[in-house]
């Protein structure tokens, strides 16, 4: 079965007990930079801090084409009633010929532990498979991140391969590990 197209036609906003996930705003500028760059949040992402406003507002512009080029989507995450930012989640990578797509996520500290995330997982991964009908979805983590670890076996994800040295950031080579999950897997 193909990727659903149509989701592109519009942007599919999401809404949870707690949660909206909705387009990226300019008024998420500030809050995303502050979580790019805040240290809790980078220890296991393995990727340098934004460097600016100016870089939080052009990673928020890819986002946007990204969607426009039919290639991913990244929703904020928020509040259902006060509509502030606390984090986000994307789906990008899509293939296509594979019905695939890998995902990506994060909160700002001050709102881990409230299972934000657990609720995020249960609203965009039945989108996920259902309406854009993927068939596989890939997180790659750093291995000593296991917050993260916990969640995705807590969402149904299985651990697929363990890389030695996989990435190089900051001088040094780095682990990932890969999990996976299929959408049998939800059934």
């Amino acid at each position: 079965m193909l990727l659903n197209d149509t989701v592109f036609d519009q942007f599919p906003q999401l809404t949870g007990e707690r949660l909206l996930f909705r387009e990226f705003r300019d008024s998420d500028v500030l809050p995303f930079y502050t979580l790019r760059t805040h240290p809790k949040v980078l220890t296991f992402m393995d990727t340098a801090p934004l460097e600016n406003m100016e870089a939080s507002e052009k990673m928020i512009q890819e986002n946007h084409t990204m969607f426009q080029m039919n290639q991913g989507i990244s929703w904020a995450i928020t509040h259902n009633i006060s509509n502030e930012f606390i984090g986000y989640f994307l789906l990008w990578n899509l293939n296509y010929q594979h019905n695939r797509a890998e995902i990506g996520y994060a909160l700002l500290p001050e709102y881990w532990g409230m299972e934000y995330m657990k609720e995020t997982f249960e609203n965009i991964l039945p989108f996920a498979f259902a309406v854009l009908r993927i068939h596989r979805l890939e997180a790659n983590i750093n291995p000593n991140n296991k917050r993260s670890e916990k969640l995705l076996i807590a969402s149904g994800f299985k651990k697929e391969a363990h890389f030695k040295e996989h990435y190089f950031f900051n001088g040094k080579y780095t682990d990932s590990a890969i999990y996976g999950l299929l959408k049998s897997d939800l059934n």
